[in-house]
């Protein structure tokens, strides 16, 4: 008994061996001249930034699809790698916001976020409830009403918060939100720059918006329109919002009236998700999805000089470790060497417009969500953040231990024997204020319980800009993470067992 014993653990560790062997062996295949071939066509300025449904990103499709037919990876979407998706485009025309006899045009003194129109000029009474809380409801009515929050910063890692303040004035009964900004009023000037490029291109849904509906969509206003509207110094009115909610200290920031006007027109915008599949041996029904989305943000339609934001890292680094990682395995099965379970390499579309590419998938699955053993979502891993320079190689990762204890050690433990990567989980954090374990395309997953990854590389100076160009990517920190990714996706596909949800 004793001698069966031992030969069975040596013919395990012999196997376990050859597996390590194996994983070394193709993950030689991710190579920083591959990725950055590759990435020098998806982040060209003849892609035109990708933007959801624009020529640009179907150029970036059919140039993935011909990626995945190269290598014989199944197309198993009714025989096409093309996963065909209908996106609602709601673009804004005359938008104005009043306060008395001064007009604030959108773009300007004023920006707004959302999908209704109006129906013409709507009045509302507008009541200051500084940030928003509970304890401000208690004593502040705005049902009907326009409700008129404080936030210390504008910026794109402020909006899961803001969002959720919008979600409950509007639980309150609010038909209007309207977000005023702290800090100096020139920030907010640079918040317009920032978005009105890629806004006064229209906004995308995959459900089609009633565009009738009035309580949707939101306001952000500048300090001046906040002080024109209630009359009172903004500095007032900060002060207010940190005083205690007992004494009702808003309840002194007398309410006033706006006048808004918004119109919307909508035409249906045809975008695609692309898959590649490559089938397993004897595990074959369980299934890896391995994710990126492919989009961006497009051009900028004002100012001057270079207006195409490329994207290259955000997600052209993701993109391309995707079409490496199916190389990789894809090069393993020709040579006998095939995953026991199958992997879906999926590339998605309208990440940035709210994640709807993976969204569908999950509506809409190729394959069962009940045998998706997890996802692996690679979204910005080309470039190091401002925390990080002078530091030693690492990648962000999130989400690894949300709903399995497996995962997490599996992803832990093969970089600790291969890559060598620092693990930050900064990020990991369900409650901090980036949301980052909702912004990124493996959300869909999680929400419907598959256990996630998300390889990350933080928010850098030229996140969502036209600076963030092939030439700032480090191609060999690139390969890295993206090898760090393969080995965690080879054990996955291969271990004897699938991995365990034991959270929830």
């Amino acid at each position: 008994m004793k001698k069966t014993f031992l030969g069975i653990a040596f013919l395990l560790s012999q196997a376990a061996f050859a597996q390590d062997q194996l994983a070394s062996q193709y993950s030689q295949l991710i190579t920083t001249s591959d990725l950055k071939e590759n990435l020098s066509i998806i982040a060209s300025d003849a892609l035109e930034g990708r933007y959801t449904g624009s020529r640009g990103q179907k150029m970036a499709a059919a140039f993935i699809a011909n990626h995945f037919e190269s290598l014989g990876l199944a197309a198993p979407v009714n025989g096409s790698h093309y996963m065909p998706i209908d996106l609602t485009s709601t673009k804004t025309g005359d938008v104005y916001m009043k306060a008395g006899v001064t007009k604030f045009s959108n773009h300007k003194e004023i920006v707004y976020f959302g999908q209704s129109d109006s129906g013409g000029e709507v009045s509302l009474e507008a009541v200051f409830v500084g940030k928003g809380t509970e304890a401000e409801y208690d004593y502040l009515n705005v049902k009907d009403k326009a409700a008129v929050l404080y936030v210390d910063s504008l910026g794109f890692s402020m909006f899961g918060k803001i969002r959720g303040m919008a979600k409950l004035a509007r639980d309150k009964g609010a038909r209007m939100v309207l977000i005023a900004s702290g800090g100096k009023p020139e920030k907010f000037q640079a918040f317009v720059d920032q978005v009105k490029g890629f806004t006064s291109g229209g906004s995308l849904s995959l459900t089609k918006p009633d565009p009738n509906n009035p309580n949707k969509g939101a306001f952000y206003i500048d300090q001046s329109v906040v002080t024109k509207v209630f009359n009172v110094p903004f500095e007032k009115m900060v002060k207010a919002t940190t005083e205690d909610a007992a004494k009702k200290p808003l309840s002194k920031i007398k309410p006033s009236r706006i006048v808004y006007q918004v119109s919307v027109e909508m035409k249906t915008v045809k975008s695609e998700n692309i898959l590649g599949y490559l089938e397993g041996t004897d595990k074959k029904d369980e299934v890896i999805v391995i994710s990126a989305h492919f989009d961006h943000i497009g051009v900028n339609h004002e100012g001057e000089g270079d207006k195409i934001n490329n994207g290259a890292d955000d997600d052209g680094s993701g993109t391309v470790s995707v079409l490496q990682l199916a190389k990789a395995f894809a090069q393993a099965k020709k040579e006998g060497h095939g995953p026991r379970r199958s992997i879906l390499f999926m590339t998605v579309t309208g990440e940035e417009e709210g994640l709807f590419g993976s969204q569908y998938y999950v509506e809409h699955p190729v394959y069962p969500l009940a045998n998706t053993v997890a996802d692996l979502n690679i979204d910005m891993v080309g470039r190091k953040d401002p925390e990080h320079n002078g530091k030693p190689d690492y990648v962000y990762v999130i989400g690894s231990d949300k709903l399995s204890s497996e995962l997490h050690e599996i992803n832990e433990r093969n970089n600790k024997t291969y890559t060598q990567l620092e693990f930050d989980y900064t990020y990991n954090d369900e409650n901090h204020p980036t949301n980052l374990y909702k912004r990124s395309d493996h959300w869909n997953f999680a929400k419907n319980n598959v256990p996630i990854v998300f390889y990350f590389d933080g928010i850098h100076e030229d996140y969502h800009k036209v600076s963030d160009e092939v030439s700032k990517i480090d191609f060999d920190l690139l390969a890295k993470r993206d090898k760090a990714v393969f080995f965690t996706a080879w054990e996955l596909a291969n271990r004897e067992k699938r991995i365990a949800v034991d959270k929830k």
